[in-house]
């Protein structure tokens, strides 16, 4: 439905007429536009390795009617793998490797999930992600608590003053006290806590959640992996209870929820949209126990789109204009095609198909023919998109990072997505010298992507690059992509350095210029940038101290003067 062009014959003749001239419309296409932002939810899941986080996506897009059957990472060979996992080097090693994005309805909501990696390896694609979230859902699994990656990626999701739900997964197995875990993620993230539910028993023993809104219990039937589980309601003064739980598991719930109730800070919604209190739930994802009631109340507690910042202000979702960034560039995700797809997310206005937008970054008008919606690697054309959908488009080369596009007319940009410096280094060039073409066009698509970085040394060819990373197992990524999209073999020699600055001042030199000691190197990157790379916090210093007039910045950050 395209509900900013009304039918009428009237209008379908005069288009351009404003709508102050039909009141009666511009009323009913405001109430109708504000109705479909306000049924958007945008968020990313975070998590730590193997805390369940793409099995609770999996059972999300199961509860939307997305997928007939939920998939699994780490599976038999005859199982589904996890939709959200669409490349075959994640299906392989049961690892998510890239974000991935989905988009489903459930109860009137539309629904936009951006599933992220967790191994730290793939942080950086993490961080750029949740740029592109309103709120984040965050999962612990329930017999190891708060692990060093979600430290990480909680303090991104801080800084960025957006919600955080926690989940605590993996309660159908032997789990910590939950007090316990409440505890540890309010001493380890400096973050409150509210469980809006409350588990009964763990592992085989994990019979259900006490609904402390509702006041009532949610006792779980088994079920199998890829089934919806079915969930009885109880009032927890119903005699039957003792009878389901066992009398000493009810007595243990009694004492329970007692405790909560005078230990526990009170609910304040507003204090959970500005990430200041964090509602808790309990629950499996496997067995989709407590997943349902958790998707429900989520749904209820967050927010429709959020405002983004921008060089003319606040943009928000209910501005009448069109505007977004790309944050996230993916190549080959069709290998028949060979094409790039940079990934939108939608922060004001309503898109549609065709229609002329203006490239702030690249200076010119441009149409977005074929706009997808995306379900992981599946795609289906859309006609249209609204603050808070996250779309795909086809990307000829001229998207990068952090670009904004908005309605012509408007020449404001977003506020640029971070470059990190990598922390690990390469030297790599073709096996076959004849294959020279398809390695540099294959390196330099993936670093489009922003999952790693190349590199050449200055008034030299491209014969070899260097290529930095966040995370070693991005060079096994790098390595298996080229071979499989590209059908190049490379050789890599891994180099000493492990810190990397951007050169701010002076902007144009030449590297005679420079004192230089043995551990440190001169490069530039594909846009010319001149950088420096250290094997040491000390040579850092020595370069800084015997080159005063040298100014060196830890990230990078893409101006809109970049063409």
């Amino acid at each position: 439905m395209k509900i900013l062009r009304p039918s009428g014959s009237e209008f379908t003749r005069h288009p351009a007429r404003p709508f102050h001239r039909y009141p009666f419309l511009e009323v009913m296409l405001l109430s109708q536009y504000q109705s479909e932002i306000n049924r958007r939810r945008t968020f990313a899941i975070i998590s730590h390795p193997d805390a369940g986080k793409t099995t609770l996506t999996e059972k999300f897009l199961l509860y939307g009617g997305a997928i007939a059957q939920a998939g699994q990472v780490k599976g038999k060979k005859n199982s589904r793998a996890a939709v959200s996992d669409w490349m075959e080097i994640e299906k392989q090693r049961g690892i998510s490797v890239t974000s991935s994005v989905l988009q489903f309805q459930y109860n009137g909501y539309c629904i936009n999930i951006l599933d992220t990696p967790g191994h730290q390896d793939f942080s950086e694609d993490t961080y750029r992600t949740l740029m592109a979230a309103d709120s984040a859902v965050m999962v612990i699994d329930g017999a190891k608590g708060v692990e060093a990656q979600t430290r990480k990626l909680f303090k991104v999701c801080v800084m960025r003053d957006i919600p955080i739900f926690t989940f605590i997964n993996k309660m159908d197995r032997e789990a910590r006290d939950p007090f316990e875990l409440c505890e540890e993620i309010e001493k380890e993230l400096g973050i409150e806590t509210y469980p809006v539910n409350w588990p009964i028993g763990s592992g085989k023993e994990f019979l259900g959640v006490y609904d402390r809104n509702k006041g009532e219990i949610l006792h779980f039937s088994s079920n199998t992996n890829a089934k919806k589980s079915a969930a009885t309601q109880i009032d927890l003064d119903d005699p039957v209870l003792a009878d389901m739980l066992g009398q000493t598991r009810r007595d243990q719930l009694i004492e329970d929820i007692e405790l909560l109730d005078g230990a526990s800070c009170a609910f304040d919604l507003d204090r959970v949209r500005h990430g200041k209190l964090s509602p808790v739930f309990f629950g499996s994802a496997l067995t989709t126990f407590g997943v349902e009631p958790f998707l429900e109340d989520f749904l209820r507690m967050t927010t429709p789109p959020l405002p983004r910042h921008s060089s003319e202000g606040e943009i928000t979702a209910l501005d009448d204009f069109f505007s977004a960034f790309v944050f996230k560039i993916q190549a080959n995700m069709n290998k028949a095609h060979r094409d790039r797809i940079a990934f939108l997310r939608v922060c004001s206005g309503h898109f549609e198909a065709d229609k002329e937008v203006y490239h702030v970054q690249g200076k010119k008008k441009l149409r977005l023919s074929r706009p997808q919606q995306l379900m992981a690697a599946e795609r289906e054309i859309i006609e249209e998109a609204y603050a808070g959908d996250i779309i795909g488009v086809f990307d000829p080369g001229i998207f990068s990072i952090g670009d904004t596009l908005c309605s012509p007319g408007k020449k404001f940009s977003f506020d640029p997505i971070p470059t990190f410096a990598p922390e690990h280094f390469a030297r790599v060039r073709p096996v076959d010298t004849m294959k020279r073409k398809q390695f540099l066009k294959g390196a330099e698509q993936i670093a489009l992507e922003g999952a790693i970085q190349i590199f050449k040394l200055p008034y030299t060819g491209m014969e070899e690059v260097i290529v930095g990373v966040v995370g070693t197992l991005q060079f096994d990524v790098f390595q298996y992509r080229l071979r499989s999209e590209y059908n190049v073999e490379i050789r890599m020699d891994t180099l000493p350095y492990e810190f990397l600055r951007w050169i701010k001042e002076p902007v144009e030199f030449h590297e005679t210029d420079l004192v230089l000691g043995n551990d440190t190197k001169l490069v530039e990157d594909y846009k010319g940038n001149k950088l420096l790379l250290f094997s040491s916090f000390w040579s850092i210093k020595w370069v800084t101290d015997h080159n005063p007039q040298l100014v060196l910045t830890e990230f990078n950050e893409r101006t809109d003067e970049e063409d």
